[in-house]
């Protein structure tokens, strides 16, 4: 009986609808593709709640018992918390609060927002404000820096700094910018603490008198005349000597002239930030991009902002650095670049074994997949990143896989057979509907377990099954709607070749209108008409070629002589392997080649890391000083760096695009947000020009160099390291120690990090550094509260006082011009280096009893201790930790050397109460092996059950499950023999996906073998035709995969445009996107090649054996003795 398909019946009798919908797929999804936005990385939502706390005069110790206890009590509650850190310093108690991914950012802040509620009845009364919430989005970071220098006066590089500010924030893209380098004024009130105690005033006896004084309040309306005037109150200061001229008033009547008691000047700020760029000093605006904004659009947003600024002010300099943008152009292009390369492979290989035309149709069901699943990534909210294009490529091999089973059969029908075209495009097309479903089903089913991924690996790893999954349900629409169409209209019989005369009369005529179109794109400059005209010109060519070469030549002789024969040898090798006990030796070979392949993992084990460490595009180096170190410090042991990175660069350094240093602000991780300033920390970074223009040459080397350059800088914490891949996991070695007594947790993280690396001396880790360090000499400021409260102060009070003497208080605003300067207030600077001086500072306060205002300095209430103490007490989930981390040296395993210290810290010998454990990368790695393990036998199930349906029978789905779970065996073969990274992450999503192309083949494979017997032929002989029959969908589907992943496998590299607009190829091998990608590639290349040897010689004798069998039993219960 004739098998038929209603869509395809329906799509034959309606053509012009199916190439009306052909042509709104095609340029709807060519739309959609412009307007997505474009980025490297897609945008990992982890959401993740700040709760700070400010609580002056208070040690570590004290905020951790006060603030951060009681407030982690009640987060411990908390629904859907992973995890709570906590940092408990001088003054401050910051807990950072991780939920899980799929709890909305505004949800997890509400709810720390209420758990702090419930935890303000256990907090201190006197808190000068309440705890602030925020929430943390991680998509944050800055996406490039604009460094601008010039010989003009300081005040007018300023002006000019913030016009640019101004104008880049006020794009729609852009979060904030922040300004690096830049001095800013402020008018200074530098306070005689003798004169105030002589006079009995205090600082907020000044502070107050400035504020009443520099006000500008509205009075009202004033009516006259019969006009409504408005009535203001202007007397802001103009002048320094206006500040100096008023009177400060005490709590008890006594007056004085403000000038008599204080020094007035403008000066600079002491300096919080330092920029400089090229060893030359420069303020530096750092772009933060809003979270799911077009990153290129923003780049070039701003690009033109730059070009605006240079037209303006031609005598400064601007130059962009650190652009991510560039990276994801590169590593955007480069994949897609891929695509087209990888496509017309796909197309090459189609084109020997159908034909130009039925290849270039079955070539077109890439495209219109394609964009019919790139119509639904708007909804989504998807941008156009690396893991979504990747998706693209690796379905491009697949995708046709359909419109190859179902044109071949076509093809095969009405070509071999001669079955009329109409009959053969419903017969053929329905003949394989069955099977074809189940191939796509099996294709998609180890993707939907990837759909539940948990985690940040999950975050980012989520659309990578989601674009496969729409796009293979599109594959199959459009080899069952599209194809047959495009197969009834140009699969006739092949047409007889034209004279050559009229072929280059035809092809002239073409290519001198392309000429005329490159000359007009050469006289308006535009690369657009150039590479439109060189492209019509080179198919032209191409046709010409195929016409008189490629057909008659090369590809006609393949498929009448080289491919027979293939398939005769082919039949005569099953006809070999299927004769008596020749199957049990083929099972046989294959348990051997198992026993092998432990053998060789024993032998040969893969280099197996997390995610793979593509070359540096940008060298960091961290410094940290101790907490309190003044910006200036830092700056200064950043210029010593800075000169030992330039000792290994060299000067003029072709591969190095600029070298900048920040202190104070943006100086942590670029791809970390970043609050307030951090003047003991510093960052030099090292910008390298894109992979292509390297030459070959590795910038491993100079990281390295770099590296040991600086490893010897003392008094600071210098960290190197580099722009990483992947989502954010963490350090590759990190250890916690948990428990109560912080000497206790000190002394094992000393002797944990002597056991590794003095001790066992484990090769690969750079430095161990742990998070508890002991502050350097502090003067602590010990209130007496019973004195305190009989006094009636309390510590925010005497914290205030201080920090008001020492650092200065903000009174209000000094207005000039349209800038306003901070008038600042604080003692005098001989006075605030002499702590007598800082004790003796006035508090004023009210007595309650007597309602008269008081004044007794600091001393009177407190004492001062010298004492060395721990900087901040680090608590995870409720208990005190400390952290070993350590990044891992190039050309070391971090799983590798995380197995060894596993090893050793299972035998190390801890006090009761206490614990150690592997957290940061080797946590993440083992949630993700975990998972993925879950995530393979989930597909195997889901592909058996629909085998069983497809199949009606149990033992078929089995014999094709076989070559899923032997198809492991080609790719742990391919990766020790290779000596590929193999990637936990990227490998096993890898091999989770080959099942389904795995299953794929064995379905067609299986299923016409079951169709040649229920047509009455015999099994040796059905399973010898099916499988010469299905050996040319198979070998399709297989080249088709592979050799779409090969240009990204081996780093192949063309770029399309340029050749065509200026026949600059820019051909290279490598970059960010193949490094990457590889190993999930040559997994699936590895798997396959392996797979289909499978498919063809052992899936065939497994069914032979088994439907034998079969048979044997059915003849023994009939009594009937023969031979199948």
């Amino acid at each position: 009986m004739e098998r038929r398909f209603w869509l395809t019946d329906w799509s034959v009798r309606n053509r012009t609808t199916v190439y009306v919908l052909a042509v709104l797929v095609l340029s709807m999804g060519l739309y959609t593709y412009v307007q997505l936005p474009k980025e490297l990385f897609p945008d990992v939502v982890v959401p993740t709640v700040l709760v700070s706390t400010i609580y002056p005069g208070t040690s570590p110790l004290d905020m951790e018992n006060l603030i951060t206890r009681p407030i982690e009590k009640q987060l411990k509650a908390v629904t859907g918390v992973t995890k709570v850190r906590s940092y408990s310093a001088q003054d401050v108690s910051t807990i950072t609060v991780e939920f899980e991914t799929t709890v909305d950012p505004a949800v997890a802040k509400q709810r720390v927002k209420d758990a702090l509620d419930r935890a303000r009845t256990e907090l201190p009364n006197d808190l000068p404000e309440d705890p602030r919430v925020l929430e943390i989005d991680f998509s944050e970071f800055p996406i490039m820096q604009l460094s601008i220098a010039g010989n003009v006066p300081l005040e007018q590089l300023k002006r000019y700094a913030e016009e640019l500010r101004d104008r880049i924030e006020a794009l729609p893209e852009v979060r904030r910018v922040d300004l690096i380098g830049l001095p800013e004024r402020e008018v200074r009130v530098d306070v005689d603490p003798y004169r105030l105690w002589a006079l009995n005033l205090s600082l907020s006896d000044v502070e107050q008198a400035i504020q009443r004084e520099n006000i500008n309040i509205s009075a009202g309306e004033f009516t006259a005349g019969g006009l409504r005037l408005a009535l203001r109150v202007a007397s802001e200061f103009r002048s320094l000597q206006e500040i100096a001229d008023i009177l400060v008033r005490g709590g008890q009547g006594n007056t004085v002239r403000l000038g008599d008691i204080a020094s007035i000047s403008e000066e600079f700020k002491e300096q919080q930030s330092f920029a400089r760029l090229n060893r030359k000093p420069v303020i530096t605006l750092s772009v933060v991009k809003k979270a799911g904004e077009n990153l290129l659009e923003t780049a070039d947003k701003i690009y033109r902002l730059a070009e605006e600024f240079r037209g303006r002010a031609p005598q400064l300099e601007l130059v962009i650095t650190n652009d991510q943008s560039v990276r994801s152009r590169t590593t955007l292009a480069d994949l897609n670049n891929s695509i087209i390369l990888g496509f017309l492979f796909v197309v090459l290989v189609l084109m020997f074994f159908m034909g130009v035309r039925n290849a270039l149709f079955v070539g077109l069901a890439t495209p219109l997949s394609a964009f019919l699943a790139m119509l639904l990534l708007p909804g989504l909210g998807y941008s156009l990143n690396i893991v979504v294009t990747f998706a693209f490529l690796l379905a491009l091999g697949i995708i046709v896989d359909d419109a190859i089973v179902v044109v071949e059969n076509i093809y095969r029908l009405h070509v071999r057979q001669g079955v009329p075209i109409l009959q053969a495009v419903q017969q053929g097309a329905g003949e394989v509907f069955a099977p074809v479903l189940a191939g796509t089903l099996t294709t998609l089913a180890p993707f939907v377990p990837l759909l539940f991924w948990p985690g940040v690996v999950g975050e980012f790893l989520v659309y990578l099954p989601v674009v496969m999954i729409a796009t293979l349900s599109a594959s199959f629409l459009v080899a069952y709607v599209f194809n047959p169409v495009f197969a009834l209209d140009y699969m006739p019989r092949p047409p007889k070749v034209r004279p050559l005369r009229a072929l280059v009369r035809r092809t002239g005529l073409i290519l001198l209108g392309a000429a005329v179109v490159y000359g007009v794109g050469v006289a308006f400059g535009s690369d657009l008409l150039r590479a439109i005209a060189v492209l019509a010109g080179l198919l032209v060519l191409l046709w010409m070629l195929n016409q008189v070469l490629f057909t008659p030549k090369l590809i006609e002789p393949f498929q009448r002589r080289f491919w027979p024969a293939l398939l005769q040898r082919y039949r005569a090798l099953l006809s070999r392997l299927l004769m008596g006990r020749r199957p049990r030796w083929v099972l046989a070979g294959m348990g051997a080649l198992l026993l092998l392949t432990v053998g060789l993992l024993a032998l040969l084990p893969p280099k197996v890391v997390f995610f793979p460490n593509p070359e540096p595009n940008f060298v960091y180096v961290y410094v940290t000083l101790p907490e309190g170190t003044d910006a200036a410090v830092t700056d200064s042991l950043m210029r010593v760096v800075e000169e030992r990175v330039y000792g290994v660069l060299g000067p003029q350094n072709p591969l190095v695009t600029s070298v900048s240093v920040n202190v104070g602000v943006a100086a942590g991780e670029p791809t970390r947000p970043s609050f307030g300033v951090t003047p003991h920390k510093g960052r030099l970074t090292v910008a390298f020009v894109e992979y292509a223009r390297r030459g070959g040459i590795s910038t491993w080397s100079y990281f390295e160099a770099i590296r040991q350059a600086v490893a010897d800088i003392p008094g600071a914490e210098v960290l190197v390291d580099k722009d990483r891949a992947g989502p954010p996991t963490g350090k590759a070695v990190n250890i916690e120690i948990a428990g109560d007594d912080l000497d206790t947790l000190q002394a094992l993280a000393e002797r944990v990090r002597s056991l590794l690396v003095d001790s066992l001396r484990i090769a690969g880790i750079e430095r161990l550094v742990s998070d508890l360090r002991q502050s350097k000499p502090e003067l602590l400021v010990e209130l007496d509260r019973r004195k305190a409260v009989r006094e009636g102060l309390n510590s925010a009070q005497v914290g205030r006082a201080l920090r008001a003497a020492l650092y200065g208080v903000e009174a209000s605003k000094f207005r000039a011009g349209e800038d306003d300067y901070p008038i600042q207030v604080r003692i005098a600077p001989p006075y605030r280096q002499r702590l007598e001086e800082l004790l003796n500072v006035p508090i004023t306060y009210r007595d309650m009893a007597t309602g008269q205002f008081r004044i007794v300095p600091v001393s009177a209430v407190a004492s001062v201790n010298y004492a060395t103490t721990y900087s901040t007490i680090n608590r995870i989930n409720q208990q005190r930790v400390v952290t070993l981390s350590s990044n891992v040296l190039p050309g070391y395993s971090a799983p590798a050397i995380n197995e060894r210290i596993r090893a050793a810290l299972q035998k190390l010998q801890l006090p009761p109460g206490y614990s150690v454990r592997l957290t940061g990368e080797r946590e993440e790695q083992q949630k993700a092996f975990g998972f993925l393990q879950v995530a393979f036998l989930v597909a195997v199930a889901l592909i058996a059950l629909i085998l069983v349906t497809e199949l009606n029978s149990v033992a078929l789905p089995l014999l094709v499950l076989v070559t899923v779970v032997f198809s492991t065996i080609g790719v742990l073969w391919g990766f020790s023999l290779s000596r590929l990274p193999l990637s936990v992450a990227l490998t096993g999503v890898g091999v989770v996906g080959l099942a389904g192309v795995v299953v794929r083949n064995g379905v067609v494979l299986v299923d016409f073998i079951r169709l040649l017997r229920q047509r009455g032929m015999g099994l040796r002989r059905a399973v010898i035709e099916g499988g010469a029959t299905r050996l040319t969908p198979v070998v399709l589907t297989a080249a088709s995969t592979i050799l779409a992943l090969v240009p990204l496998a081996v780093g192949l590299n063309i770029d399309f445009y340029g050749l065509l607009a200026r026949f600059e190829p820019n051909l290279h091998f490598g970059g960010d996107s193949a490094a990457f990608w590889e190993p999930l590639a040559w997994a699936i290349i590895f798997g396959l090649v392996f797979a289909t040897f499978l498919t063809l010689v052992v899936l065939p004798t497994l069914y032979y054996v088994v439907a034998a069998a079969q048979l044997r039993r059915q003849w023994r219960s009939r009594g009937v003795n023969s031979q199948p």
